[in-house]
C-alpha cells in the first residue's frame, strides 16, 4: 500500500492530463478503486457549458479566472461524490501556470486531498496551502538535484512533501522536466539513479523517507513490479488512464492516443519553455515544418486568450527559443476531439489494451497484477 498523508491507497496514482483530460468522471473512478486520482486545473470551464456561455467569447480576464476557479471546485465535490470515500483525488497544478497560486487555494479550500505540482519547482507550495495542513503536498520532479533543492527550501519552512513523484521525461507525455530537447534521454533521468540518490539525500538530511512515486513509461504490471523493486512506493500512469471508458476527453481523443505508432509521437520544444511530447497531428506536423520560421519572427504580442493562462509564454513573450503557438487554444480543441487542430498530449509507450476502451477498474486491476478482463466497451 502506498502512504500518503495518514492515508493508505493502493500504489496506483493516475496522472493530471489538461487542458479537461483527466476531470471529474476519471479522477472519480480512479479513486473509486482506492488509488490516486487526479483533476487537471487548468481551464475547467471548458466542462461547462454554463460557464462557458458567460465566458466563451469574453475578454475579461477576472471573469474567466473565477469561472475557472468555480469549475475546479465543482470537479473536486464531483470527483469526491464518485469515489463515495475511498482513495484520494488530488489535483494537478502546473507551477508555469498564471493562476497557479489561485487554483491552489481553490483546490484546498475544495477538499481535494493533495495537490500535485510539476512544470516548475514549487518552493512557494507550504505557504499556499499553510491554511490546510491535511493537504498532501506532491511535487513532481526528475533528477536528485531538483529533489534537493525543494527538500532543503521546504525544510527552512518547516514542512516537507508528502510524497514525491519522479517523472522520466524520456517517457512521459506532455510538458517534460527537462530542459532542453536533447536531454529528454539523459541518464541522470532513470528511475535507477534517481531512487537511491534521493534515499541518500533523505539519509543526509536526516529526515524519514519519502514516498517516491516513479512516472513515465509505466503501462504493463512488469513495470510496475520492476519500478516497485528498485524502492518505488508507486507508480503514476497517465496515457492509458486517458484512454479509459470514464476518461473525460472526447472518443476522438481517447482513438488518437490508443492508435498512435512509435513513429507518430514526437518531441518538440512547447510555448511553455519546456520539451513536451505529443502525437503528429494534422496541426502539429503543420507547425513543425514552420517552427523555425515561425521563431525567427517571434515578437511580443497581446494574449489572443484575454486570461493569459501561462505566467511565461514564448508566443506572447516573444520568446523565440519556446513554441510560437496558443497550447490553450489547440489542447481546448483535442479536448472536443478536433484531429485536424489538436494537440494531443501522449507518453511514448503502447497502451495496455491497444485500440480497446475499457473501464478504469480493468486497467487498474491489470497493472497491479490482480488480471480482471473485462469485455471492451
Amino acid at each position: 500500500m502506498l502512504k500518503i498523508r495518514g492515508r493508505e491507497v493502493r500504489p496506483l496514482v493516475q496522472g493530471g492530463m489538461g487542458v479537461g483530460i483527466s476531470a471529474h468522471r476519471l479522477a472519480g473512478a480512479v479513486a473509486r478503486e482506492n488509488c490516486v486520482g487526479t483533476i487537471s486545473s487548468v481551464d475547467l470551464r471548458r466542462h461547462h457549458p454554463d460557464l462557458m456561455r458567460a465566458t466563451g467569447r469574453s475578454r475579461d480576464r477576472q471573469a474567466i479566472e473565477a469561472a475557472n476557479l468555480t469549475a475546479l471546485d465543482r470537479e473536486i465535490r464531483a470527483a469526491r461524490d464518485i469515489a463515495a470515500g475511498s482513495g484520494m483525488i488530488a489535483v494537478n497544478v502546473m507551477r508555469a501556470v498564471s493562476q497557479y497560486a489561485g487554483y491552489v487555494r481553490q483546490s484546498c479550500a475544495s477538499g481535494a486531498d493533495a495537490i500535485v505540482v510539476g512544470a516548475g519547482l514549487p518552493f512557494d507550495l507550504p505557504e499556499l496551502a499553510a491554511d490546510y495542513p491535511g493537504v498532501a503536498l506532491i511535487p513532481i520532479l526528475s533528477e536528485a538535484r531538483a529533489i534537493g533543492l525543494v527538500l532543503r527550501k521546504w525544510m527552512r519552512k518547516g514542512r516537507l512533501p508528502d510524497a514525491i513523484v519522479i517523472e522520466h521525461p524520456r517517457y512521459a507525455g506532455g510538458h517534460l522536466g527537462a530542459a532542453k530537447i536533447d536531454e529528454v534521454g539523459d541518464p541522470r533521468f532513470d528511475f535507477g539513479q534517481v531512487l537511491p540518490a534521493a534515499a541518500r539525500l533523505f539519509e543526509e538530511l536526516r529526515i524519514a523517507p519519502i514516498p517516491l512515486i516513479v512516472a513515465g513509461g509505466i503501462n504493463s504490471p512488469e513495470r510496475v513490479r520492476e519500478a516497485l523493486a528498485l524502492g518505488a512506493a508507486g507508480v503514476q500512469v497517465g496515457t492509458p488512464y486517458a484512454v479509459t471508458a470514464e476518461g473525460d476527453a472526447h472518443p476522438n481523443f481517447k482513438r488518437v492516443l490508443a492508435e498512435a505508432r512509435p513513429e507518430d509521437i514526437v518531441t518538440f520544444m512547447s510555448v511553455a519553455g519546456l520539451p513536451a511530447r505529443a502525437v503528429r497531428t494534422p496541426w502539429l506536423a503543420r507547425y513543425l515544418d514552420m517552427e523555425a520560421l515561425l521563431q525567427s519572427r517571434a515578437k511580443l504580442r497581446h494574449c489572443t486568450l484575454a486570461f493569459e493562462c501561462l505566467a511565461q509564454c514564448g508566443l506572447r513573450d516573444g520568446n523565440a527559443r519556446m513554441g510560437q503557438f496558443c497550447i490553450d487554444h489547440h489542447l481546448a480543441a483535442a479536448l472536443r476531439g478536433d484531429v485536424d487542430h489538436g494537440l494531443f498530449f501522449r507518453g511514448s509507450e503502447p497502451v495496455p489494451f491497444g485500440g480497446q476502451i475499457r473501464p478504469v477498474r480493468d486497467l487498474t486491476e491489470h497493472l497491479l497484477g490482480t488480471h480482471a478482463h473485462r469485455s471492451p466497451v
